[in-house]
């Protein structure tokens, strides 16, 4: 005789998420959601922030993250099969009703955990629909719906405001700039120059219209599209030298077109000695990557000090302390 599985008890077996238990998931979502809009609003509200992050895949089951963006809430879930094409909706609509919001202004977006195809930036529409939020003194574009991120890393916040005390007659370089959040936090503190690199025409146009928005336009503030390492390069011959930096590459890319990749665990070392060779002896070089899996390998590096600085920096709103890792070093 035939031997056939029930179909509901086999995709139980699998570990798939039932319609049962995902409504378990959205309630416990939505619960803890309300609980730390709470906690975080009014006190982020004093400081002048209205972008945080709500839920930090703070329960095992609910894989995902929750940010908030002034009135806007976007959830990210960690892909696995077990999830199914229904399930991020599902919590999508529990947040929306937790944070009294219109579905309009909750936006999902599906994260791979392991993958090192594709562009960093993947961007997912031409709507453009952007708008402005706050960071303490700073401003900033943001685009909920365009691109897999935002355009604002806001676990780096804290980081913003050392970069800013530092910057006082500096010649900053801001190195894979992406939205350029760390030139304004520069130019804010009184930096003398900035200079912003980043391969993507987009991302050094939004970082220019960032400048702007904060009303820090100005001929000391240079922007350049280029491959990091031929920047650097360029630079050293040139003999330009900066006294203040930040460096935030992507953990992989892959650029067929142009023959270029990079692997931060593969090649952090030789990035961090090109950096240093454009920087005047005594100045300070931030280093941070946000790879979960880093092996740093920094010890040989020409520097004075060399110091990890990480938990100073994750901002109380992140559960994952290491949502990135920061250095900050001497050069020699």
């Amino acid at each position: 005789m035939e031997n056939r599985q029930n179909p509901k008890k086999t995709y139980e077996l699998r570990g798939l998420v039932t319609a049962e238990k995902a409504k378990y998931h959205a309630e416990i979502l939505a619960n803890r959601i309300r609980k730390r809009f709470r906690h975080l609003s009014k006190r982020f509200k004093r400081q002048g922030i209205d972008c945080f992050r709500l839920y930090d895949w703070d329960i095992k089951e609910v894989r995902a993250v929750v940010d908030w963006y002034a009135g806007h809430a976007v959830i990210a879930e960690y892909v696995r099969m077990q999830t199914g094409p229904e399930w991020l909706s599902r919590m999508a609509k529990a947040v929306a009703e937790a944070l009294d919001l219109p579905p309009e202004r909750v936006h999902f977006k599906r994260r791979q955990t392991k993958t090192k195809k594709g562009p960093r930036y993947k961007r997912m529409g031409h709507g453009g629909e952007r708008f402005v939020v706050h960071e303490r003194d700073l401003c900033f574009w943001v685009n909920l719906d365009d691109f897999l991120d935002t355009g604002l890393y806001s676990d780096h916040r804290d980081t913003r405001v050392i970069i800013k005390k530092l910057a006082a007659g500096k010649d900053f370089l801001n190195l894979y700039a992406y939205t350029g959040a760390f030139t304004c936090a520069a130019a804010a503190g009184g930096a003398k120059t900035t200079t912003t690199v980043d391969r993507s025409a987009t991302y050094i146009k939004w970082a220019k219209d960032n400048l702007e928005l904060n009303g820090l336009s100005g001929l000391q503030h240079s922007f350049v599209q280029s491959d990091v390492m031929k920047f650097l390069k360029q630079a050293y011959h040139e003999r330009k030298r900066f006294t203040l930096a930040f460096v935030d590459p992507p953990s992989f890319f892959n650029d067929l077109t142009r023959g270029v990749s990079f692997d931060i665990n593969r090649d952090h070392l030789s990035l961090l000695q090109a950096v240093l060779e454009v920087m005047m002896p005594g100045s300070l070089v931030f280093f941070s990557t946000n790879h979960q899996r880093f092996e740093p390998s920094l010890n040989s590096l020409p520097v004075l000090d060399l110091a990890e600085i990480t938990s100073s920096t994750i901002p109380e709103d992140y559960r994952n302390r290491q949502v990135h890792r920061l250095w900050r070093m001497t050069a020699a």
